[in-house]
């Protein structure tokens, strides 16, 4: 019987290891033929067209081999891969078990074993995958690299800039640094994150969104013009990127730069953009160019708060009938109410609370819209102090039976109520003499507000320093001044929360005490 030779298997290496994957893709297509039992014929032509990017073939030919020979670790790992990358991941779980079974100490197994585990969202089991691989191969950096990226997603920042640290220690490269800075951003701390940003940038100068989130970082801690540059120069290396053209256009658009915000925002394609491209029509007065848009986009877009600020402001601006039945009369869903736990043994979390926000190591950031005070960086609610956290279950409360009681209400608002309550920022605020927080919304939120620590008692009984809510704000062009607004001048131990879509600002106050609060958005649910 004739026989495969090695002459003719290392032609086929050959052609892979330099990259000609077609005609190694038709070569082990010829010799299957002739030699249709060749194990590794199959395993090199799944190799070539998987490097084509013919997932689904390149699957097919790894479970041929597998048919000849269930017992070779490697075959089952790339057929897992492959099944992973055709969205099959209960397939791909059983065929990295059975590479692990065959060989149990097979890292590259538990690594992508544990990376499926972790897009599901399952982080306990792909944890304890990355620890295994670890245990195998202590230096593999990036199995430390994944446990950090989860550790941050479970709001545990300390660990995972631990993890980072020591990923990065074992081998310093670009995407390291650039998960370091991330961590250190989250956590508030601006300057180390602009560090390690800057020294992304330095070792992968190929990479756009390391220049682009350099920019977001230098942007909030007020280094404009540097900001800038940054952020053109990750549009220019690659102007399709969407994340790239995305914060380019929030940038400019923040400075009031519409027409050119508007060409990014298109070519981002990413996140709200159609809401922010309707915002620059409508400060631009481009009246009949927005309300096209608008009636387009309300059609299949219904759980936008930001398209519902707008939507609502122009049918109240235009007396028409608002087509966004996203949340009416939407200051009928203020909440105001104290938390008890502010209120318990002599207000002793209030005191807690502002001790932490005085002495903790918390990142400040710039505010454009904030007069004579500071706001915080990072998310208050996933950093460690106690004060923080007894806060945070104390709010989860307090939202909590705020939905029960509206439950029963008809509008999106309502229908599509996060499920589970979790703060997507959350930060403080600390005024002087002459604070005040100009007219504003959150575009990304679903509900927003403020807990209050400390209100100067000069302000009362004016409405200094109290908050102020209305469908109108931001500057948007008026028509008209007959906009529905409420004002409420809250005591610390207070929360104030409503939907998103509400414009707020603080008034102004003269006072030798500080207006202290924590500010917080739940995100909606995707």
């Amino acid at each position: 019987m004739k026989q495969l030779s090695q002459q003719q298997v290392n032609h086929l290496m050959m052609l892979h290891q330099q990259g000609r994957y077609t005609e190694g893709i038709e070569e082990a297509q010829k010799l299957i033929k002739a030699f249709p039992g060749e194990l590794m014929l199959f395993n090199l032509l799944g190799v070539c067209l998987e490097q084509e990017g013919a997932f689904q073939k390149a699957a097919d030919a790894y479970k041929q081999a597998v048919k000849i020979n269930p017992s070779i670790p490697e075959l089952q790992f790339n057929l897992g891969a492959m099944l992973y990358a055709l969205n099959e991941p209960s397939q791909a779980i059983h065929h990295y078990e059975e590479a692990i079974r065959l060989n149990a100490n097979f890292t590259e197994a538990y690594f992508n074993l544990g990376t499926l585990y972790q897009s599901q969202s399952e982080y306990h089991q792909a944890i304890h995958l990355y620890e295994k691989a670890l245990e195998i191969q202590p230096g593999f950096f990036e199995a430390l690299a994944n446990i950090g990226t989860i550790k941050q997603l479970q709001g545990f920042p300390d660990e995972a800039i631990e993890c980072f640290k020591k990923s990065i220690n074992i081998k310093e490269d670009a995407k390291g640094h650039y998960n370091l800075a991330g961590a250190y951003r989250n956590q508030g701390n601006l300057i180390l994150a602009i560090k390690h940003f800057k020294k992304a940038v330095e070792l992968g100068s190929d990479e756009p969104e390391f220049y682009s989130d350099l920019g977001d970082a230098l942007w909030h801690d007020g280094k404009i013009k540097e900001a800038k540059e940054f952020l053109h120069m990750a549009v220019k290396m690659d102007p399709h990127h969407p994340r790239a053209n995305y914060q380019l256009a929030v940038f400019l658009y923040d400075n009031k730069a519409f027409e050119a915000a508007m060409t990014y925002f298109d070519r981002s394609q990413f996140e709200d953009w159609q809401e922010r491209v309707l915002y620059c029509h409508y400060k631009l007065k481009q009246f009949d160019l927005f309300q096209d848009k608008l009636l387009a986009l309300t059609i299949h877009k219904n759980k936008s708060p930001f398209l519902a600020t707008l939507s609502t402001h122009f049918a109240q601006n235009f007396q028409k009938k608002d087509p966004y039945n996203f949340c009416p009369s939407p200051l009928d869903y203020v909440c105001h109410q104290k938390i008890p736990e502010l209120m318990e043994n002599n207000r002793a979390l209030v005191e807690s609370l502002l001790n932490d926000i005085n002495s903790a190591d918390i990142g400040q950031r710039k505010q454009s819209r904030l007069t004579a005070g500071i706001q915080s960086s990072g998310n208050l609610f996933k950093r460690p102090e106690k004060s923080f956290l007894k806060l945070k279950e104390a709010l989860i409360k307090v939202i909590d039976a705020y939905y029960k009681n509206i439950k029963e209400r008809d509008c999106e608002f309502v229908r599509s109520f996060p499920a589970n309550i979790d703060f997507s920022s959350s930060w403080y605020v600390k005024m002087q003499s002459g604070g005040h927080l100009n007219s504003h919304i959150h575009e990304d939120g679903w509900i927003s507000g403020a807990i209050y620590l400390s209100i100067p008692s000069q302000a009362v009984p004016s409405d200094d320093g109290a908050i102020e809510l209305s469908t109108d704000g931001d500057d948007y062009p008026k028509m008209h001044d007959d906009f529905p607004k409420k004002t409420i001048l809250p005591e610390a131990g207070e929360v104030i929360f409503f939907p998103s879509s509400v414009f707020h600002r603080t008034i102004p106050f003269q006072s030798d005490e500080e207006r202290i609060c924590i500010a917080f958005d739940v995100r909606p649910e995707a």
